[in-house]
């Protein structure tokens, strides 16, 4: 054999060496990759927050203004995480006294959903109290290719699960990052209360488009402080304690792509003033200070307790040695979450201001399944990225003294779109010229009032999986399965037992509800993913052929 054919034979054997190699740490090698990206630099010094001050006296008294309003948004929170449904995180090691307050001291709605199973079209329908069908803002919004991205890293960490499907061409048809939210013609919560005299606040996370006119300046907030990036404190601060969830690809994709940032006002990214949940409560605070003598409307979107999973030191050694690891973290991180809620309820009392202040708390969705903590749903089936129960079902509380009665349980079905009339109801706040999908729940919270909405119908989607609860009946169909599923909630809360055979008629009135629901389907772009979520088992366990699953699009 020749040198040269020796040459390049040992070449070829190189390449390919090298080629099975890279093959083989490729996860390693994508999320390294994601890590040591180019991006802008973030500012380390923690600029002051300068809140637009209102009037240093009041025009009128408290109690002759319209009311302040402050929506409290937690971001995966557990249905079985709140104290007051009777569990609590941690077998109840952890109480949430200051969220059952709210709950206490105004209106608990036991059977509170939210919007959608994930967060950005959730929160899009509480802003507007419009369905997804409406508005066509129906997916969360993803960089290009981070579905592709996903996908892979899921196939090669977790191999016992069914393969999801990404879809590039889709992919190319969806705009830009930034532009990817909800349309600038929609009505939000804070437009609709400028002209009621409104100043109104946003801190937290937003996730409903990063462009100038998607942000929350450009839909009617006055002021922002925004998160821009997902951690809670960087991964080496000396206060925090980290809990990685290897057995989950988001939570490996926001560890390599996340750092700790925020911006306000549209500023350049810098450093938080600290630990997210504290900081961002620490300057509530300080708005609630700044506008206490003038109508305001401020909307806390926290990021707890969604991964990274990440504590203070303090809160992870004040709740005790809980196990594992990671429901230690979490449980601190919930505690961090109701001491927040407490502090803004003491601040309004502080003010003067609580009677005439009203306070809504609810979550996004339900707790997640990828964090691998079985009981944050208990005892409901699913979890976030499904439309059983445990992903929609939500704390969903208000709390008005001055206009609903304390201690008032109401059964009925609310969800998150309701909150958007209920708003304009309390605060005379005209509606837009619209359809408003939305009831008012006003009537139903101070007793006067059942609620009442057309058929009875509450509804739910993701691309080509759907659910509808009408009455009792709840009806969901994964028409990438071609499977359905019937419950009657008032025999079977927890969606044990499937009778879509048993009760054909009514499954077929069902499917027909939703196939009116999306006949003037509004749609913004396609959706590029499908991933199989397991119904009855956390990502901590093994997926074993038969287990129940869905295909959750985005």
């Amino acid at each position: 054999m020749k040198r040269w054919q020796k040459v390049v034979g040992g070449v070829l054997v190189l390449v390919v060496a090298l080629g099975a190699l890279a093959y083989t740490f490729r996860t390693d090698l994508i999320l390294w990759g994601v890590k040591n990206r180019d991006l802008p630099d973030i500012a380390a010094q923690t600029p002051d927050i300068n809140w637009e001050q209102g009037p240093a006296q009041a025009e009128r008294p408290i109690e002759e203004r319209p009311p302040n309003v402050i929506l409290i948004l937690a971001d995966d929170l557990g249905i079985n995480d709140i104290s007051a449904f009777g569990g609590g995180v941690a077998d109840g090691l952890v109480p949430t006294p200051n969220i059952d307050r709210i709950a206490a001291e105004g209106v608990n709605f036991t059977n509170g959903y939210a919007g959608n199973a994930t967060c950005a079209p959730s929160r899009a329908m509480l802003m507007t109290g419009r369905y997804a069908t409406s508005t066509g803002y129906e997916f969360t919004p993803t960089p290009a290719g981070m579905g592709r991205v996903v996908n892979m890293v899921s196939g090669d960490i977790r191999p016992d699960l069914p393969s999801g499907n990404y879809d590039p061409d889709k992919d190319a048809q969806r705009p830009e990052y930034e532009s990817q939210g909800l349309p600038s013609e929609e009505i939000t919560l804070a437009e609709m209360l400028k002209p009621a005299g409104y100043h109104s606040i946003h801190i937290g996370k937003w996730h409903m488009g990063v462009s100038p006119e998607l942000d929350p300046l450009g839909q009617g907030f006055d002021e922002t402080l925004t998160m821009s990036e997902g951690l809670y404190l960087p991964e080496d601060d000396p206060n925090v304690v980290n809990a990685k969830v290897d057995f989950d690809p988001i939570d490996r994709f926001l560890w390599a792509s996340q750092r700790f940032a925020g911006t306000f006002n549209r500023s350049e990214p810098f450093a938080p003033g600290g630990y997210l949940t504290d900081w961002w409560t620490q300057e509530s605070l300080e708005a609630i200070e700044a506008n206490k003598n003038r109508p305001f409307f401020m909307y806390v979107g926290h990021w707890a307790p969604h991964t990274p999973l990440q504590a203070t030191k303090a809160d992870y050694e004040a709740v005790g040695n809980i196990k594992p690891h990671r429901l230690r973290v979490y449980a601190a991180m919930i505690r961090a979450l109701d001491r927040s809620v407490g502090q803004i309820l003491d601040k309004l009392e502080e003010e003067g201001i609580a009677d005439n202040t009203v306070v809504i708390f609810s979550s996004d969705n339900g707790g997640a399944g990828y964090i691998g903590l079985p009981e944050v749903n208990a005892p409901y089936r699913g979890w976030k990225l499904t439309l059983f129960e445990g992903g929609v079902r939500v704390p969903y509380m208000m709390r008005w003294p001055a206009g609903i009665p304390a201690g008032h349980t109401v059964e009925q079905p609310a969800t998150h779109i309701d909150i958007f009339r209920t708003i304009a109801s309390m605060t005379g706040a005209q509606l837009p010229d619209r359809a408003i999908d939305g009831v008012d729940l006003l009537p139903v919270a101070t007793g006067s009032g059942p609620i009442e909405r057309a058929d009875d119908a509450i509804y739910w989607q993701s691309g080509s999986y759907w659910a509808v609860r009408a009455g009792d009946w709840k009806f969901q169909i994964d028409q990438h399965q071609g499977k359905s599923w019937l419950f009657n909630l008032a025999d079977d809360p927890t969606e044990q037992v499937n009778l879509v055979d048993q009760e054909p008629q009514m499954a077929e009135r069902l499917l027909g509800l939703l196939n009116a629901h999306h006949k003037d389907r509004k749609l913004l772009y396609p959706s590029t993913t499908l991933m199989p979520a397991m119904v009855d088992k956390s990502l901590a366990e093994e997926y074993e052929e038969g287990d129940e699953l869905i295909y959750w699009p985005n």
